[in-house]
Formats: C-alpha cells, structure tokens, sequence
C-alpha cells in the first residue's frame, strides 16, 4: 500500500507518516534561491505538527543547530509530508518545497514523470554516502543508476507475536516459528487454550487483506507482480500464492486456529493482541508501540521476529526527493540538509539519548534508529540504541539479527488496486469453507492484468 489510506493509518499513529502537507510554500528557481547575501533559501517538509510537542522541539532545535554551522542556508520548515492528492497541484502551482517527503513507493512514478530533480552529482560527495545500504539507494534511481532521492528511513515485515500467550500454551517464547508450517502448529496450541484465544490473525478488507497477502507471499519467495518488455503482468497465481491461501483456508477451517470473527483490519488485530488473547499476526516493529500505547498492551509481552519462511519481506519505507524546478545550489543545499538531518550517526545517537531522556521508546527496531545503513555504521548506531534502551531489547533482536539477510521487495505497481482485487480473494478464504482457490486466483490474475494493461 505504499502506506496506503488503511495502512497509513495504523503506521501514522506512531510515526505520523501521513499527515497533509499544512502550508503552502514557495520554491526556489535559479534566480530567487539565493538572496542578495548568497544565503540558500530552502522550503523542507516534515516538520512534526505542534501536537507532537516533543518532536516538534528537537525537529525546530535541529534546524537551528544546523543553521548555525551552515549559514549559508536558510531552512524554512513546513509541517506535513506528501499528501498524494494534491501534490500535481502544488508542483503545478509553484508550490511545492525544495525537498519533499515520499513514500518507496512513489519514487518510480515521479522519476518517470520528471516531477523530481536528478541529485546524482550533489550526492557524490555526500558524507556517508557509502554507509547507506545500496538497495535502498536503488528505490531512488532510474534505470541508468541516476539518483533522485535519499531514503531516509525503512520498515520491514516480521511476526509480531505475544510471548505471554505462547508460555501459556506451552511454546518456547523464546523461539518464534521459523516456517509457514511452525505458524500453523503454533497457533493450534494456542487456540487449543480456549477462552477465545486466536492463534494467528489477518486482514482482510480495506486493501489490507491484499496488502497482507503480498506480505506473505513475499515471504515463501514468491511476487504479486512481475515486468517485462516494460510491461507489468500479474505473477501471483504461482504455487506460493497457492500455498499462502491454502494455509489461511486450513488454519481458518480445519484447525480453527483463526477464530471465527474475520473481515478485520489493522486495529481489530492490534486490540486482539492488545487484550492478550492473540498469539501472531504479521506486522512491522511500529505496531508494538501500538498495541502498547493504544490497546493497553505491556511492552515485554511482545516479541517480532523475522517473516516466517523469510524467504523475502515486504519494505517500505521513506525518503526526500527534490523539486524539479529547483537550482543546483539548492539541490546541493538540500542534500546537505537531508544527510545531516536523517543520514549522520553523530546526530542519530544524540537522538536516541533525547528520547530516552524524554522517557520515549528506545529499544524497539524502528525511528529514531532506521535501519538504512550497513557495515559497521549500522553497528554503531544499533550499540547507541542498545545503550539507551528502555524496551526489551531482546524480544525483538532474532529480527535485527536476520534483516540483512532477508532480501526486501518493495510494493507492486499500483498496489492501492491491486490489493483492492487480492482483498476479495483473502475475503472468501477466510469467510467460505468452500472457496476456491484456483478460481480465486484465476479471477484475480485477470483482473490486475487488465489494471495493468489500461496503464
């Protein structure tokens, strides 16, 4: 769902992804980014909005300090990130900041479109830049290896699963499932309890049910999409896709393992977990928080380890791009800014120590530490985190051991559609006994062939 309307909900309430961009701003132009003294005028969005008093602060104190040590650049920060709606309009009207927020999975669009400026001589230079994990950078070219962005933080898939739950059925919680199979035989046990006990949760409605069969198709090595002479086809009518719905049918039928409440979404999963009586679901880190804040959950009964399979796991993530319009020395201005401000372990680690002085989480795998570096810089920043922790580390560190060995895949192209479609198919495995899944899948396969082919 590149974060799509029911995803960004549930991933907004911790990381405020999906706010509307709030005022309108001017961009710079190769005769107005500079003012008569050489300073760089430069529109950023991003800024948190005055309800998240705390990261308003450090967002504004960081501008600050960053003006400070540059005063050749003049930051003018607006509140909001991308909203997709009215985001033709802005670049359209003139309006569009320097350097704006996106979404993984709008990088390939504005590339195509030429609705962002190429920034690969601005960022050869760019301290770090070999630190930052090189698929990632990839989300950002085109074809010919230009760069067009910087990501800035990412997210991936895991099992979410309650610790507290799975001592009580007699399952190590210590060892999460590894395989598809584990899942299925964990989540009998945990069923096997009664007093309303699910083992394991999906969605399916509201593009999550498509969202989330993407997700654990990617996990046994399979793909809801594929490209070819520049065109996309439909690529999860395959024995994995098979196989993903088949175990849904018989966890939800045979093993009545599911429970018998379906058509949920993200926030009856999160209550599930929440009130102790769920033992999976697949989620990213960000849902802990949730579940903790929200729905009266306790941190340390909760643990995420990798996808089952983990064969691949569904990213996302996000990142800054440039407005087309904008100047070379606003180019190398924002790029400058988007390093020092999301790409400098030295800033990142005093973050960490702001939040956990402010008594925020620290410890769980997700910002203020993204996961977007490597090697020993990736190291580093994951000591500090240790350093400062105020969660349980430990519950959730089969995850981070595991994710530079889990290939991630990003979202399919115009994923909002596709899962509308793949929602219905994960809709009749979960509610009719005797779905049928060739069928569904037959049906499905021709529905978002045709969606692709009108592209």
């Amino acid at each position: 769902m590149s974060s799509t309307s029911s995803r960004t909900l549930a991933l907004a309430t911790v990381t405020a992804l999906a706010l509307v961009s709030a005022s309108a701003c001017g961009t710079s132009s190769d005769a107005s980014d500079q003012d008569s003294g050489g300073t760089v005028k430069l529109d950023v969005n991003g800024q948190p909005p005055k309800t998240q008093a705390f990261e308003r602060e450090l967002f504004d104190r960081h501008v600050a300090r960053f003006e400070k040590a540059n005063p050749d650049i003049d930051i003018v920060p607006h509140e909001g990130f991308m909203d997709p709606k009215t985001f033709n309009a802005k670049l359209a009207g003139g309006k569009l900041e320097d350097v704006f927020y996106v979404y993984f999975t709008d990088t390939r669009s504005l590339i195509e479109k030429k609705q962002a400026a190429d920034i690969t001589e601005a960022v050869k230079d760019m301290p770090r830049r070999g630190d930052i994990q090189d698929p990632l950078m990839k989300i950002f070219q085109d074809d010919q290896g230009r760069q067009y962005g910087l990501p800035t933080s990412n997210y991936s898939m895991g099992l979410v699963y309650n610790r507290a739950l799975f001592e009580k059925a007699g399952l190590d919680p210590d060892k999460a499932p590894k395989t598809w199979a584990d899942v299925r035989t964990a989540a009998k046990k945990i069923a096997g309890l009664g007093d309303n006990n699910v083992g394991y949760a999906d969605f399916s409605k509201n593009n999550q049910g498509g969202w989330h069969f993407t997700a654990e198709l990617y996990s046994r090595g399979g793909r809801i999409a594929e490209e070819s002479g520049g065109k996309w086809k439909a690529a999860f009518n395959t024995a994995e896709g098979k196989a993903t719905l088949q175990d849904l049918h018989d966890m939800r039928w045979k093993d009545d393992s599911m429970g018998s409440k379906q058509l949920l979404q993200v926030e009856d999963v999160q209550r599930m977990m929440g009130s102790g009586k769920l033992g999976m679901y697949i989620a990213a880190a960000d849902n802990i928080t949730v579940i903790a804040k929200q729905f009266g959950g306790k941190y340390a009964d909760y643990a995420l380890a990798p996808v089952p399979d983990a064969k691949a796991t569904l990213l996302g993530g996000e990142g800054y791009m440039f407005n087309p319009k904008a100047s070379p020395a606003t180019i190398k201005a924002g790029v400058k800014w988007v390093q020092w401000r999301y790409l400098n372990p030295d800033l990142i680690e005093k973050n960490v120590a702001d939040y956990a002085k402010a008594k925020l989480p620290v410890g769980i795998p997700m910002p203020t530490v993204p996961d977007v570096f490597e090697g020993s810089v990736r190291d580093r920043v994951e000591k500090a985190k240790q350093d400062k922790a105020n969660m349980p580390t430990g519950n959730y560190q089969a995850f981070m051991d595991s994710a530079p060995h889990v290939p991630g895949v990003i979202e399919p192209p115009r994923a909002q559609e596709v899962y509308a479609v793949l929602d219905n198919v994960m809709q009749a495995v979960l509610t009719k006994k005797d779905a049928d899944i060739d069928a569904l899948l037959d049906s499905a396969e021709d529905k978002v062939d045709s969606l692709y082919d009108a592209s």
